[in-house]
């Protein structure tokens, strides 16, 4: 697998989960890797080293995404570092999940600065730096097509405003062969919401497949919209659920 040799990708919040996966497997590919993180330096350091050990060059950065202004920052040192930039993953997302009377303004306004104001910031500071042909993918979740248990208000919201912003996106930026699709995970195993975990066996319940997905495979999808193959698919979801929206 040699398609993204050459390519410059920048992973937000890609020091675990689906964005670790992410990360490796766009190195796995051919591509030189960045990542930004908000909590372990450690996990961060572990994945570059998965990255390095592929034979690619990879970048850390700690980066708050709930701070407009850090994260616009952290693309800008990355497209440095890189030398250009052709692929950006606006991976880092936070839940709060609690009904809709329990939520604090705070809860609000985290939810909101990182899933949707820290995406904003990422891809305008990151759209002067694209190389035409480049690819914006952002990983939505599947709660924005449909919502199967209460206390799902902010996070679902705060997704499916991902969706406007992709295809809008789309259009705007359709003339440099730049294009934009979201993934929409289904349930998937990471430590934010293990496969054994308390809540696993109703979301189990709301699958057709009877388990979670791994963050490998929601990669996987990521790491095919990066690619040549992916070059006429813009303004769209790709859907990797389990069949929790079937």
């Amino acid at each position: 697998m040699n398609e993204l040799i050459g390519k410059k990708a920048l992973v937000t919040g890609g020091s675990r989960g689906i964005g670790a996966a992410t990360a490796v497997a766009l190195a796995e590919r051919g591509a030189d890797v960045a990542i930004t993180y908000n909590s372990s330096a450690d996990a961060a350091a572990a994945v570059l080293k998965e990255i390095e050990a592929l034979g690619r060059r990879g970048f850390a950065y700690a980066v708050d995404s709930g701070a407009a202004g850090a994260v616009a920052d952290g693309v800008r040192r990355a497209a440095e570092s890189l030398g250009g930039l052709d692929i950006l993953v606006n991976n880092a997302g936070v839940g709060a999940i609690a009904p809709i009377t329990d939520l604090t303004p705070q809860d609000v306004d985290r939810v909101l600065a990182v899933n949707i104001r820290g995406v904003y910031a990422a891809t305008q500071a990151a759209v002067p730096l694209l190389s035409d042909g480049a690819r914006l993918i952002h990983l939505g979740s599947c709660a924005a097509a449909r919502v199967t248990s209460p206390g799902m208000t902010l996070y679902a919201m705060s997704k499916a405003a991902l969706v406007g912003l992709s295809k809008a996106l789309a259009r705007e930026l359709g003339a440099r062969n730049i294009t934009s699709n979201v993934i929409q995970p289904g349930p998937t195993d990471t430590d934010m919401n293990p496969s054994d975990g308390p809540f696993a066996a109703p979301q189990i319940a709301d699958l057709a497949l009877d388990r979670f997905g791994t963050p490998a495979e929601v990669a996987a999808a990521v790491a095919y919209l990066a690619g040549p193959q992916a070059a006429y698919i813009t303004g769209t979801e790709l859907t990797i659920d389990g069949g929790h929206t079937a």
